[in-house]
């Protein structure tokens, strides 16, 4: 990670480390870079989620790339994955996303693609950030013709981009009934209609009514106890959940119980398998996939394949061996086949298609893959230095020895930094719940003492 880019863009809370000025420095040095690699004015695209800082880092954003020459369109608000999209679709040279994902309200980010719509290189990005850091007062201003400017194409943006996600099933979706949490984010915008176009499939839609503060405020994916009770007493075949920039998907199937990334990758990967679709029968995930996803990929005739976590190692790895499915367990799906990047509303559709498709109920198509208990305790930590030196402490790579070794080889212990937020995350998965729950903690409780 850079001193501005963490493992998914800049991140902050508005006004208080992430602010109008930072976000006209990136514009400039974004257009600048661009307009570099590119030998010529860039076209750059740039959305949105329903935040109430989304507006004001806009428009700095917008300053600095007319101010180094780049034309913008704007297209209002729309999923993370939809701007990825639009930017291929558009033939852009890249496109930004001003969004902070799950995070809650007062946090915003800033995301950039390249123009194939996969996430910006870390060469480009450190290239942005020296001129940010650094020489930002050294760009020159454009004047006259050579001035950016701005085209307003939200409308017929976000019909396109819906157009495509209806375009990747064949299934009507006839006969399911389902209950869709916006997370009163960038899904707000799109979710209804899009599955609108499904007219024999029977919807209901809930916070979808963002007011600026609200976005993932109990609900959406990261709080799922209000949907799966819904689902349960409403007699729903399925719950749908997304974040507030729309890039993840979990569900619940009808007795309200969850389904998380890895009991999608488990049965869309197996179906994908037996259609001949799945390259090398190979899924990626992290290494944060439950240990039962190895099990059910073992049994299934199925490789996983692990990286570091991040919905960006998982594309770099499939994109490097050519693989088509991969994901995390928090709901980060990639369909390489449809699209660059994880994206919450294609996941739905594929988890609808393969339900509609099996005949049989979602307790029985996505329960399939167990779960092992599994126990994730955040601590927060002052900065990176702190996360650096925490990793780096023989005390804590003993005390995580002994936590492997009193489990015997029936569990994993997983220590490892935040990329996007200040906090040192403790994962321990075992055969019982207290079990994973009293090392996790032992854990969690050495790490402010180092």
């Amino acid at each position: 990670m850079g001193k501005l880019f963490g493992t998914d863009g800049i991140r902050g809370v508005v006004n208080a480390g992430l602010d109008a000025d930072l976000a006209y420095k990136v514009g400039l040095a974004a257009a600048t870079v661009l307009a570099k690699d590119k030998g010529g004015r860039p076209l750059v695209t740039i959305g949105k989620d329903t935040r109430i800082s989304g507006d004001l880092l806009k428009g700095s954003l917008i300053s600095g790339l007319c101010t180094a020459g780049a034309d913008v369109l704007d297209l209002g608000t729309l999923p993370t994955p939809g701007v990825a999209w639009v930017t291929v679709d558009e033939e852009a040279d890249a496109g930004i996303v001003i969004s902070a994902s799950h995070n809650p309200f007062e946090h915003n980010g800033i995301k950039i693609f390249n123009g194939q719509g996969f996430k910006l290189s870390d060469e480009l990005e450190e290239k942005i950030e020296d001129i940010v850091l650094f020489g930002s007062n050294n760009v020159p201003m454009k004047t006259g013709g050579d001035i950016g400017k701005v085209s307003y194409v939200a409308p017929k943006a976000s019909e396109d981009y819906i157009d495509h996600l209806e375009a990747t099933i064949d299934s009507t979706l006839g006969g399911l009934r389902i209950l869709v949490d916006c997370a009163n984010g960038a899904a707000s915008a799109t979710a209804a209609r899009l599955f609108d176009r499904f007219s024999k499939l029977r919807t209901d839609v809930i916070n979808a009514d963002p007011d600026g503060v609200n976005i993932n405020d109990r609900c959406g994916s990261t709080h799922m106890d209000a949907l799966a009770a819904m689902v349960k007493a409403g007699g729903y075949d399925m719950g749908i959940a997304f974040d507030g920039d729309a890039d993840r998907c979990l569900a619940v199937d009808e007795l309200g119980n969850l389904i998380d990334g890895d009991q999608i990758m488990a049965a869309c990967g197996l179906d994908m398998k037996n259609k001949g679709l799945l390259p090398g029968s190979t899924v990626v995930a992290t290494v944060m996939s439950n240990l039962g996803l190895h099990i059910f990929a073992r049994e299934n005739g199925m490789e996983l394949e692990c990286t570091d976590v991040g919905d960006r190692n998982v594309l770099e790895r499939m994109v490097e061996k050519g693989y088509r499915l991969g994901g995390e367990q928090s709901g980060h799906m990639i369909f390489l086949d449809h699209a660059t990047t994880g994206d919450g509303q294609l996941t739905a559709l594929q988890l609808l298609a393969l339900l509609k498709e099996s005949g049989k109920k979602a307790s029985e198509v996505f329960g399939a893959c167990p779960r092992y208990p599994q126990v994730l305790i955040n601590i927060p930590v002052a900065d990176n230095d702190v996360k650096k030196a925490a990793m780096a402490s023989p005390l804590l790579a003993q005390a995580v020895q002994r936590e492997e070794d009193a489990l015997a080889g029936e569990g994993r212990v997983l220590v490892r930094p935040s990329g996007t937020e200040a906090l040192m995350r403790v994962m321990v998965e075992a055969k019982t719940q207290p079990q994973a729950q009293e090392a996790a903690q032992r854990l969690a409780d050495l790490i402010p003492e180092l």
